[in-house]
């Protein structure tokens, strides 16, 4: 398997069960965050992500491709107030076993009648 994708692989499901230090290991200090509002720098990200929805949301992962450099994860994000939840694309970009950058398409689950082939 890439190391890449593994490495990806081992720090999503460490960060799925709620250890939100695997950040300070995985991110690089200058850390490039392509999504609106987002903060960029490791710290700056940390102390971001940690109080967003998604630390405390329950993620269940569907795909990973990896190649190169990059790792895509696509996987459903939800919460109590939301069952439906939001289907999430991540796209990370490796260097020296650290992530680098990342951007996210993200696209709330409608009912299920709309999407009879589902969305993930």
């Amino acid at each position: 398997m890439n190391s890449n994708k593994q490495l990806v692989l081992d720090g999503f499901a460490r960060f799925a069960a709620g250890d939100t230090e695997v950040l300070r290991t995985l991110l690089h200090e200058d850390f490039i965050e392509h999504s609106p509002g987002n903060p960029s720098g490791r710290d700056a990200f940390i102390a971001y992500i940690t109080q967003a929805p998604v630390a405390s949301a329950r993620l269940d992962l569907k795909r990973v491709i990896a190649e190169d450099d990059f790792v895509v994860m696509h996987y459903l994000m939800t919460t109590a107030d939301d069952p439906r939840g939001v289907a999430v694309v991540d796209i990370w970009r490796l260097a020296d076993g650290q992530l680098v950058e990342h951007w996210d398409v993200l696209q709330p689950v409608p009912e299920a009648d709309r999407i009879p082939h589902g969305m993930l």
